[in-house]
Order: C-alpha cells, then sequence, then structure tokens
C-alpha cells in the first residue's frame, strides 16, 4: 500500500500553509494498492520528536470508506466528515486537524494510513490509544508518509 501527497514528497519539508504558522490545514492525501479484504481505513499523523511522553497525535481519522483512495487539502473540523471518516481528538483534545508546531527543532511528522479488516466501534472524538486498541489484530496493512518541519521562528534565529 502507498500513501502520498501532492502538498510534500516523503522525508522532504511540510509547506508551512500546513502548519500552524500558516493556514493549519490539512494537507491532501492519496492511497492505492489496499488488500482487496479492506472494511476501512484509519488515519494517524504523529510527531515522535514532541517533548512529551509518546510524542504528540495530531490528527485522528477512523471508518475511512474502503472505497475511498484521496482525501481532499483542508478537512473540515466535523466530528463526521462526508465521503471521508470520523474524526477523532488529537493530543491537544481538539477534534480534526492541529497542523505542525514543534517548539523548537526539527521534528518528523508520520502520516500512517492502516487498512483494516472491520470498522471500527467508536464514537466522534476518539483518542489515538483508543483507536490504536481498537485496530490491534485489524490491520491488513500499513502505509506511512514523513514529513519535517521547522517553526519559521526558529529558522531566523
Amino acid at each position: 500500500m502507498q500513501l502520498t501527497s501532492t502538498a510534500f514528497q516523503a522525508g522532504a519539508e511540510i509547506p508551512s500553509h500546513f502548519t500552524t504558522d500558516g493556514d493549519n490545514v490539512s494537507p491532501d492525501l492519496s492511497w492505492k494498492d489496499a488488500p482487496k479484504e479492506t472494511k476501512s481505513y484509519a488515519l494517524i499523523v504523529h510527531d515522535p520528536d514532541a517533548q512529551r511522553t509518546g510524542g504528540f497525535t495530531h490528527w485522528v481519522v477512523y471508518n475511512i470508506s474502503p472505497d475511498t483512495g484521496h482525501m481532499e487539502e483542508g478537512i473540515s473540523d466535523d466530528e463526521q466528515v462526508a465521503g471521508v471518516g470520523i474524526q477523532g481528538r488529537n493530543d491537544a483534545s481538539k477534534i480534526g486537524y492541529m497542523g505542525p508546531a514543534p517548539p523548537s527543532g526539527v521534528h518528523r511528522y508520520f502520516f500512517r494510513l492502516f487498512a483494516l479488516d472491520t470498522s471500527l466501534d467508536l464514537k466522534p472524538g476518539a483518542t489515538h490509544k483508543e483507536v490504536s486498541a481498537a485496530m490491534k489484530g485489524h490491520i491488513l496493512a500499513q502505509a506511512e508518509l514523513m514529513g519535517t518541519y521547522e517553526k519559521k521562528s526558529q529558522r531566523a534565529a
């Protein structure tokens, strides 16, 4: 399974438009080559470099339709987004996407898409930990896209 974006290449810097320095909108994402048995997808965006135990989760989306292979830029912060799925809470306790906002240094942001053999029995607003626990034993395939970001004010210093 492959996960890509027109916003940034794997391993490259995420444009500030998609960060808290910019418009804080989610980038577009596309995927292909998922297993035929896929019943839903889950997406988790995580920064392992954040200075808190376990890193910082920026976005959680689950029960994405198996017929979906693309998410547009700028997904709303609604609990349920038609044609997308159900959104969970990020580590700022908010529903929806929160763009990169590292306090210092270059951080890595892992966009991980999971193909699942089931839909998750979770209400809107589930946390990264709740989604990860519900996915256990149901992951058919996984794809990853990593981008980096350093706060603009850090670069100027």
